[in-house]
């Protein structure tokens, strides 16, 4: 069966880093797009980072110059390296796979990994 298997999370105080880990499998993951979107309490959950099959990135403002989604198709494993953190990051990131962009709510979602940034 298809898993997302997310890692990395933790404490990290403001302007530290972390790199989140997403391990794939159960479906053919370099025809999937992935993608990382985080939900802070009392907030709805939001897009950090797109990549699509072949590559092409996609992130919010919030998010460009700090986050950095890459994936690596032989391992089946997708990664989002955050920088400059911010206490406003805190949220739990989830990792999706989806055939693209248009179709991520309805893809495949793990079940979330939780960062906290203190001040």
């Amino acid at each position: 069966q298809v898993q997302l298997v997310e890692s990395g999370g933790g404490l990290v105080q403001a302007g530290g880093s972390l790199r989140l880990s997403c391990a794939a499998s159960g479906f053919s993951f370099s025809n999937y797009a992935m993608s990382w979107h985080r939900q802070a309490p009392g907030k709805e959950r939001e897009l950090v980072a797109y990549i699509s099959s072949s590559g092409d990135t996609v992130s919010p403002a919030s998010a460009k110059g700090r986050f950095t989604i890459s994936r690596d198709n032989a391992k089946k494993m997708v990664y989002l390296q955050m920088i400059s953190l911010k206490p406003e990051d805190t949220a739990v990131y989830y990792c999706n796979a989806a055939v693209n962009i248009a179709t991520v709510e309805t893809g495949y979602w793990g079940q979330g990994t939780q960062v906290t940034v203190s001040s």
